[in-house]
């Protein structure tokens, strides 16, 4: 079984399209400088480098104090030797994934 601390605040996503809510700059930037934090994390903090593949606003979950916490890592890829990788396939969720990327 796999346990996630509960966010309060639910998906960025929500926050971004809801009526209810609204994000100002500050917390637009503090959501984006977690979010790099978070991605960073395992290319430096790990022996072998993970990239997650799918991100986008519902896979970015905010608490009770507005930090970010990056989920949805059902795409992640674990590079291990490698300098640099070409993959064959695409992954992500359509519309998330750069421009340019082959299907």
């Amino acid at each position: 079984a796999l346990v996630l601390q509960y966010m309060l605040l639910g998906s960025l996503e929500v926050c971004l399209h809801s009526r209810g809510h609204h994000l100002n700059l500050f917390q637009r930037l503090d959501i984006m400088i977690d979010v790099a934090c978070a991605l960073e994390y395992p290319r430096h903090g790990c022996w072998e480098t993970i990239v997650h593949c799918d991100l986008k606003p519902s896979n970015v979950l905010l608490d009770e104090n507005m930090t970010a916490h990056v989920g949805g890592f059902g795409f992640a890829k674990m590079l291990v030797g490698y300098k640099s990788l070409t993959l064959t396939c695409t992954l992500g969720t359509t519309g998330y994934i750069a421009p340019g990327t082959n299907s």
